[in-house]
C-alpha cells in the first residue's frame, strides 16, 4: 500500500525542486521512493547518485532517524508519517 511521505531536500538542491526545500511522494517502499522522486525531479538523480546508479559518496540518506546504509534492503517498507531526509557533505576552502 502506499503511503504518502515527506522528502526533505538540502539547500544546494532546491533549485531542482522548483525552489522547496520537501517534497510529498508516494510509495510502499524506499525503492519506489527513490523512483517516484526521480521520475518527479530527473535533476535530482544525478546529484545523488552515480552513473552506474551507486549513492555518491558525500550524500547520506535518513528515514526518520535511521541512516539507510544500515538498512537490510531498498525494499524496506514505508508508513504513514515517514520522512526521507537527504544531506549532502560540503568542503572546500
Amino acid at each position: 500500500m502506499k503511503v504518502e511521505i515527506e522528502v526533505s531536500l538540502p539547500a544546494l538542491l532546491h533549485t531542482y525542486n522548483n525552489g522547496h526545500d520537501t517534497i510529498s511522494i508516494q510509495a510502499s517502499t524506499l525503492k519506489e521512493c527513490f523512483e517516484t522522486l526521480f521520475q518527479q525531479r530527473p535533476l535530482l538523480e544525478r546529484h545523488l547518485f552515480d552513473e552506474s546508479g551507486e549513492k555518491r559518496e558525500h550524500v547520506l540518506f535518513f528515514l526518520n532517524d535511521s541512516d539507510t546504509r544500515w538498512l537490510d534492503s531498498p525494499e524496506q517498507p514505508l508508513q504513514t508519517g515517514d520522512r526521507l531526509t537527504i544531506l549532502q557533505a560540503v568542503s572546500g576552502g
